[in-house]
């Protein structure tokens, strides 16, 4: 179902039980999958892929070229998986070629109104992005993160797996796993708690998480030594995902 004020270029892929509402602009190039609604007023441009199930909602902008002084007009990619939803003024970016030439969505995404994601960022699933929550290019985001409104990640950061930054933080390194992150300038602040428990985390689980955490970034000990000492005391998947992802930080960890 295309509305007759929409503009969709004959040579663009769009699958069965597509809406396409008033005043869309979808370009050459695209592919659109299966039952997914584009409500009104939105731009996807050449080379965005999206997904089956999902919601684009007014004035949504997907696909546009790169916010990068380097970029000169190559070809390059925005990949958004299936099952999102995209609230009104959503941007999201192409991929640059010195950063891999894509930008990739993955599945079952809540990203609310204002949300921006930049060139060559990398989305899990399962992510939730508030109001205006904003990422700079190269960002990497793992599985139920979960961020804030009116917060903003720095270029090449990462942000683990069911980790929640707070409203209006600045994000200047790399969030681990399983912690809440807060503040003009992002500190730690414990484990993500409430997260994890209503993502069914075992106690014992936790227990370990919170015990890891203490020794690493409570102690006065170096950090060096204190992961190690985590590493030869507490067995658990999740400590070895939490250090894993410490010793692998190329930014530094906010601490």
């Amino acid at each position: 179902m295309i509305h007759e004020t929409a503009i969709v270029h004959r040579d663009a892929e769009i699958g069965e039980d597509v809406e396409i509402g008033p005043y869309c602009v979808v370009e050459n190039g695209v592919r659109i999958g299966n039952r997914t609604r584009l409500l009104a007023h939105v731009v996807v441009h050449e080379g965005t892929e999206i997904g089956e199930d999902c919601l684009i909602g007014p004035f949504s902008c997907l696909g546009g070229p790169p916010q990068d002084i380097t970029y000169r007009g190559e070809k390059t990619r925005l990949v958004i998986g299936d099952r999102n939803v995209l609230r009104e003024y959503v941007t999201m970016n192409r991929g640059t070629r010195g950063g891999g030439g894509v930008t990739r969505v993955g599945n079952d995404n809540f990203f609310m109104a204002y949300v921006h994601i930049a060139h060559d960022c990398q989305v899990g699933s399962h992510v939730i992005m508030a109001n205006c929550a904003t990422l700079a290019g190269h960002v990497q985001v793992e599985d139920y993160a979960v961020f804030s409104g009116l917060c903003a990640v720095h270029q090449f950061c990462r942000v683990g797996r069911y980790a929640f930054i707070s409203g209006m933080t600045g994000v200047p390194k790399d969030v681990p796993p399983f912690v809440i992150a807060a503040g003009v300038r992002a500190k730690l602040y414990g484990l993500n708690l409430v997260g994890l428990e209503r993502h069914g985390f075992k106690k014992e689980e936790i227990s370990l998480l919170k015990k890891a955490y203490r020794l690493i970034f409570r102690s006065t000990l170096p950090l060096s030594t204190s992961l190690k000492i985590v590493e030869e005391q507490i067995k658990s998947p999740y400590v070895e995902e939490f250090i894993g992802f410490i010793r692998s930080s190329k930014r530094g960890i906010c601490r």
